[in-house]
C-alpha cells in the first residue's frame, strides 16, 4: 500500500507554501524576502527544504533569473488557490456583520463591463473604501472556484441550459434578444422582411454560445428555428459588435450588448415582430462565499444600481 503523504497538514507546511508562492510572484528570493520582511537566506533555505520534502525541483535558478519549473508552476497554482481559501476562511469569520474589506475579484462579459458596469464602479468604491476591486473583463467562460473569482456576471439564454448548479445565482435582469445590422450592410444586401430571408444573409456568430447551425425566434405560431451559416465566428462580444457595425453581417445578441450602437444609429434592429430568445443576466458566486460581506454588498449593489439601468437600455 502506498504511503499517504501528510504534506499540507501543518502550519509549517502552509507557511512554506506562502513563502514559495511569494518567491514566484516576486521573481526572486531577495524581492520575496523584502516583501515578507525577512532575510534572503531564510527564504532560500525555506524553499530548499520544501523541495527536499516534496522530492522535486520547484525552481530553475541562474545567476540572473529565477522561474518555476513545470512542477513548480503546477504547485504554485495550487498554493495560490489554497492561500486564497485561507484568506477567505479568515474573512468569513472575522467579517461577519462587519464592513466589507479585502479584495473582491469579479469576472464580467466585456461589453457589459465597458458600457454598463464600468460607470458604476466608482460609486461602489466610494461606498466601500476599504474594499479593493479586481475586475476582469473577459468573454472566456472561467471557473469561478478554480480561478479564484468571488463573483461572475453571466448572460444565459433562458431557453438553454441553466446556470451551473455548483454556484449560487441571482438574476439581475431579463434582457431581450435582438437581431440587427449596420446601415451600410443593409444598403448593400437588403433588409430582411421575413425569417426565411435570413438564409441568404451573412450572419455573425458569438462562438461561446453553441450555434447548432440555426437561430431561434418566437413567432405567433410558436418558436421557429432558421438555418444559418455564419460568415464569421468571434469569441468576443465587443469584437462581434464591431464587425457588425463595420457592415460584415447580421448579429443576433442580447440588447444590452448593442443598446448604445442602436441608440447612435450604428446598428438597426430587424424583424422585431419575431423576437429572438431572451437572456437572463445573473450574478453568480460559489456557495462558500455567500456569507462574505464583500460579496453580499456587491451583489446587492448590482441589484440596486445596475438592474434598473438595463431596462431603459432595452426600450
Amino acid at each position: 500500500m502506498a504511503r499517504q503523504s501528510s504534506f499540507g497538514r501543518s502550519l509549517d507546511d502552509l507557511q512554506a507554501m506562502a513563502v514559495f508562492a511569494r518567491v514566484v510572484e516576486e521573481g526572486s528570493f531577495t524581492a520575496a524576502a523584502r516583501s515578507l520582511d525577512t532575510t534572503t537566506s531564510s527564504v532560500s533555505k525555506r524553499v530548499a527544504r520544501l523541495e527536499e520534502r516534496l522530492d522535486v525541483r520547484l525552481l530553475e535558478r541562474t545567476t540572473r533569473s529565477l522561474a518555476p519549473t513545470e512542477a513548480g508552476q503546477v504547485f504554485f497554482e495550487h498554493c495560490a488557490h489554497i492561500l486564497r481559501d485561507v484568506d477567505e476562511a479568515e474573512l468569513a469569520v472575522t467579517q461577519l456583520g462587519g464592513a466589507p474589506r479585502g479584495t473582491l475579484r469579479v469576472t464580467c462579459l466585456s461589453a457589459l463591463g465597458e458600457e454598463h458596469l464600468g460607470p458604476l464602479l466608482g460609486a461602489f468604491s466610494a461606498e466601500y473604501p476599504a474594499l479593493r476591486l479586481d475586475v476582469d473583463l473577459n468573454d472566456r467562460r472561467v471557473s469561478l472556484i478554480e480561478d479564484g473569482y468571488d463573483v461572475g456576471l453571466r448572460g444565459v439564454e433562458l431557453s438553454g441550459p441553466s446556470v451551473d448548479s455548483s454556484l449560487i445565482a441571482r438574476r439581475l435582469a431579463t434582457v431581450r434578444g435582438v437581431l440587427c445590422g449596420a446601415p451600410s450592410y443593409l444598403a448593400r444586401r437588403g433588409v430582411p422582411q421575413t425569417l426565411d430571408d435570413l438564409i441568404g444573409h451573412d450572419c455573425l456568430h458569438y462562438t461561446p454560445v453553441p450555434l447548432h447551425k440555426e437561430w431561434s425566434f418566437s413567432t405567433p405560431e410558436g418558436p421557429r428555428s432558421i438555418a444559418v451559416t455564419p460568415r464569421m465566428a468571434i469569441n468576443s462580444t465587443v469584437a462581434l459588435r464591431g464587425a457588425a457595425i463595420a457592415g460584415c453581417g447580421l448579429i443576433r445578441t442580447s440588447h444590452l450588448a448593442v443598446s448604445v450602437a442602436i441608440r447612435d444609429g450604428a446598428l438597426v434592429p430587424l424583424l422585431e415582430t419575431f423576437a429572438p430568445i431572451q437572456f437572463g443576466l445573473f450574478a453568480v458566486y460559489p456557495a462558500g462565499k455567500q456569507a462574505l460581506p464583500k460579496v453580499r454588498a456587491f451583489v446587492d449593489f448590482l441589484a440596486r444600481e445596475l438592474s434598473p439601468r438595463l431596462e431603459p437600455a432595452q426600450g
